[in-house]
């Protein structure tokens, strides 16, 4: 019998060395467009920019102010209170903390996914509860109508969630290809790394020239040798270090050298980039994805900018379209509640009216809406 010695099997050698000096959000690095599973690169984007996070949190604001009419009088007291006092987590209460919640998910992963929550005797809304977009799976049917909510269990199956008719669920701004809604920031994370990468840039040319390095350059003369030499070195360093440390204390300590010795500011001569204008334009087109004027968020380009006309009707527009995509959930809780206590499911929703413009501006608008009544009158009593 013959044996063949075998060679010993090679490990893989691993890598030792790792990229470093990246800025923490380094997951818009490895951006790849058109992916499905966006929702914590979307989140990135707004821990990373602060104007982006704030300027979604302003659209959920001004979108706030909903007031249900119903039909039925006897149910209305109810329903207010209902309204006013129900359960929405975290210590919360009330339908206004759970739609800020629910737009705030739609407008950051694209859609929102909500929950009604019922009592044992399955008679009373006990809480609203907005879930985690990202923790939900759709699977379609045979038309674009049939479709079901699904989230994976504890051994990382598919399956369909028990009560749909319990669910809510709002795509924001559906598309052919994205069926299931698009997020506000989707155009956003390719901006975002270039912006990140220049304050990234910013801050380590600070470290390297806002903290001033000097280097100290000793030409010796003519016969002294190296050990003559080596020996002023360290005596200048000395004298240099305690002349430096004098100055941290707050005491000031003259320098004294003796022959040629040049003192140059590391780095002095490199100028850093100005930032100013390419971080202008970029925050441009991220403030335009949101459509909020720049002002409102605390960037003043312009010496003389207000809020136009044409801007607050661009505005309330945008707000107008964010609030049509909230009404069906309205909807539903509301009709949901009256059905369980047995009266009429007919209800009316109205907004508060958006107010965008200066005061002083609404009252010249009041004094001419006045005026003109008063001429009205004038010219129908002369009549």
């Amino acid at each position: 019998m013959r044996f063949e010695k075998r060679s010993p099997a090679i490990a893989a050698a691993a890598a030792q060395l790792r990229e470093g000096g990246q800025h923490p959000f380094g997951i818009l690095d490895r951006y790849v467009p058109l992916d499905n599973a966006q929702i914590p690169l979307y989140r990135a984007v707004r821990e990373a920019v602060p104007i982006v996070d704030a300027a979604l949190s302003k659209l959920v604001r001004l979108v706030g102010g909903v007031t249900v009419i119903c039909r039925d009088v006897a149910a209305q007291d109810g329903l207010d209170a209902f309204l006013m006092e129900v359960d929405t987590g975290r210590g919360q209460r009330g339908l206004q903390s759970f739609l800020d919640g629910y737009l705030d998910a739609m407008l950051t992963c694209g859609r929102a996914v909500g929950e009604l929550v019922l009592d044992r005797e399955g008679r009373e809304i006990s809480a609203l509860l907005c879930g985690d977009p990202a923790l939900l799976e759709i699977r379609e049917g045979d038309s674009p109508l049939d479709f079901q909510l699904c989230a994976r269990d504890t051994s990382g199956q598919v399956q369909p969630l028990p009560y749909p008719e319990l669910l809510l669920f709002t795509p924001f701004q559906p598309q052919a290809d994205c069926p299931y809604g698009v997020s506000l920031l989707r155009s956003m994370p390719f901006l975002t790394e270039i912006l990140l990468k220049i304050y990234q840039a910013v801050g380590r040319n600070w470290e390297r020239v806002g903290n001033l390095r000097f280097a100290v350059i000793n030409r010796p003369e003519q016969g002294l040798d190296g050990a003559g030499a080596q020996e002023r070195c360290a005596a200048l360093a000395r004298e240099w270090s305690a002349a430096m440390q004098a100055g941290r204390d707050g005491s000031v300590r003259d320098f004294v050298a003796v022959g040629d010795v040049d003192i140059k500011v590391i780095g002095a001569d490199n100028q850093i980039l100005d930032s100013q204008v390419p971080v202008r334009q970029i925050l441009e087109q991220l403030v335009a994805r949101t459509g909020i004027p720049p002002f409102l968020l605390g960037l003043s380009w312009s010496s003389t900018e207000r809020m136009s006309a044409q801007q607050a009707d661009m505005m309330t527009s945008e707000i107008t379209a964010i609030r049509r995509s909230l009404e069906p959930v309205v909807r539903r809780i509301c009709r949901l509640w009256l059905a369980l206590h047995g009266f009429g499911t007919a209800v009316q929703i109205e907004w508060a009216d958006i107010n965008l413009q200066d005061e002083v501006e609404e009252a010249r608008a009041a004094l001419y809406r006045e005026q003109a009544r008063a001429l009205t009158a004038q010219n129908h009593g002369e009549q």
